[in-house]
């Protein structure tokens, strides 16, 4: 007869072990993301001014490397895709779908606002119709 200890849990080679449970993952606090978000920001302005630098090294020297280029501005358009990750969960976390939205682009608006500040449409013509 196996013991207790065996019965309860089974030994790694088994095939019908039951699937771990999935943990939820819960947004980061709003502070956080802003940080996050300001940090990926000047990270991007930098690699943008290095690229310009990179840019004008290579003229100087009159050799011109494509593969540096694309590699440089992959890094940089990736770093955008981050900011907008972080924009929608910023945007999820803090708004939660309170509030009226852009009726053009769904972006949440602030009150008062005349102006989308995602797509720039004009708020007021909304509200005459």
């Amino acid at each position: 007869m196996p013991s207790l200890f065996k019965r309860s849990r089974p030994d790694e080679n088994t095939d019908d072990k039951a699937p771990a449970p999935s943990r939820r993952r819960y947004l980061p606090p709003p502070g956080r993301l802003r940080r996050e978000r300001r940090a990926l920001l000047r990270y991007r302005e930098e690699r943008i001014h290095d690229l310009g630098g990179l840019m004008l090294e290579m003229y100087r020297r009159d050799d011109f490397r494509q593969d540096v280029v694309d590699a440089q501005a992959a890094e940089i358009v990736a770093l955008e895709e981050r900011v907008r990750e972080v924009d929608r969960l910023l945007a999820a976390r803090t708004h939660a779908g309170h509030g009226p939205r852009c009726a053009n682009c769904g972006t949440p608006l602030h009150a008062g606002a005349r102006f989308c500040p995602s797509c720039g449409r004009s708020l007021e013509a909304r509200a005459e119709t």
